[in-house]
């Protein structure tokens, strides 16, 4: 097998780092998933490596486990990157169209779109993402791809996504001395809406909410543009600090406390419920705490990190006006009553987020924690499509946007 047929997947998440290889074939419309790995990450503090070392080991791990399976080695992979670095703004570009009939060129749109990108941003900034929201030719907006159109003015509207150099080389750096080279870096909230999201849901109106381990990632849709994309630096783990410091435990009893007891609904458990933190962990001291005061801290800490989503989507002036409502993904959406504490507050529907089936090993990544790591197998598969499509692109740099990717980002958005 050709090491081009294999597209991998590298989620390098704050508490869990995580790795899907699939296998693209003639044969199947869809690549086979034929090796995961999985390990608890190590110094990764809210999507910010903050130990290379630590980071490397874990990156190697998961990667030594993901070929084991797969038995076939791992050279490049499409790693994911977030954390609260990460910024997004929105952009116009505007030029005057070069050819003398006026028809719109390749090269226009790769015009207009470093036009939009050519903003103010300081020396260790580097832009991640330029995603046209639409195109306008003489006044005439709501295009999705002006190539071939006549006109004289050619404007884009672009959501450009950008992050701090040194955090984005210090990831870079931690994958390839895993002995991985990196073949594409991807927004965490982009590649999970890729793994999610249906193409009716972004053209209704949704907000993806991914509720990592150290932070919370959105990212808005409507009439199949991005609107909004942000990284909150909260996260699953500061309910599991709550629940440590409420009930004065340790972190590990804490963490199955809030996986196993745990619920976002207080008003649901009883109050003659209760925790016995010996019968937990018999290193702790027989202690007996309400299960419904568990369920207050949870609900306190969820329902802060939903008011801070409501606030980026009052920003873009959609709060409670998407039909779609919220998709949630990540370790920290499968809590008992998270989608139903977040319909209450956000005042929206909403629902977990599944990954789209592949066929191979699915048990285990039909899960909303193995969003992200799947959506960056869409993601590459894309880009493949463009290239193939487009051979002058195969040469340009994979990190940071060229015409081909820009184009291809919002064609995967269409219906």
């Amino acid at each position: 097998m050709a090491k081009d047929d294999l597209i991998v997947g590298l989620d390098v998440g704050t508490t869990t780092t995580r790795v899907v290889v699939a296998v693209v074939s003639a044969e199947q419309e869809k690549p086979s998933v034929i090796g995961i790995g999985s390990v608890p990450s190590s110094g990764i503090q809210k999507g910010v490596v903050t130990d290379v070392e630590e980071t490397i080991q874990s990156v190697s791990s998961a990667l030594d486990n993901a070929e084991q399976m797969a038995g076939m080695p791992i050279e490049h992979a499409v790693v994911s990157i977030g954390g609260a670095h990460v910024s997004s703004l929105n952009s116009r570009g505007v030029i005057a169209v070069s050819r003398a009939d006026g028809e719109i060129s390749e090269d226009d749109i790769s015009r207009v779109v470093n036009a939009a990108q050519a903003i103010s941003i300081p020396s260790n900034r580097e832009i991640l993402h330029v995603i046209p929201q639409q195109f306008v030719v003489d006044g005439q907006d709501g295009i999705t791809d002006p190539l071939g159109m006549t006109g004289v003015r050619l404007e884009v509207d672009a959501h450009i996504i950008e992050g701090s150099a040194p955090f984005i080389k210090n990831l870079t750096k931690c994958v390839y001395q895993a002995g991985v080279s990196v073949e594409d870096l991807v927004y965490s909230p982009l590649s999970a809406a890729k793994a999610v999201l249906s193409k009716r849901q972004r053209e209704l109106g949704v907000v993806l909410v991914d509720l990592g381990g150290g932070t919370t990632n959105i990212a808005v849709f409507e009439e199949n543009r991005l609107l909004q994309t942000a990284t909150l630096p909260i996260g699953s783990m500061h309910i599991t600090n709550d629940i440590a410091i409420g009930l004065r435990s340790s972190i590990d009893v804490a963490e199955r406390i809030k996986i196993d007891l745990g619920t976002a609904l207080p008003d649901e458990v009883k109050k003659t419920q209760i925790i016995n933190l010996r019968h937990i962990d018999e290193q702790e001291e027989e202690t007996e705490i309400p299960r419904r005061h568990v369920a207050e801290i949870i609900e306190a800490r969820l329902s802060e990190i939903f008011s801070l989503v409501n606030k980026q989507l009052k920003y873009v002036e959609r709060s409670g006006l998407l039909p779609a409502g919220i998709v949630l993904t990540g370790g920290g959406s499968k809590m008992h009553g998270v989608v139903e504490l977040a319909k209450k507050e956000l005042r929206l529907p909403a629902q977990l987020g599944f990954p789209q089936a592949l066929p191979g090993i699915v048990d285990d990544i039909n899960d909303p924690a193995w969003a992200t790591a799947v959506g960056l197998i869409f993601h590459n598969l894309d880009n493949r499509q463009i290239k193939n499509h487009h051979p002058s692109s195969a040469g340009l740099s994979s990190v940071g946007p060229t015409v081909h990717k820009i184009r291809g980002w919002f064609k995967s958005l269409m219906p």
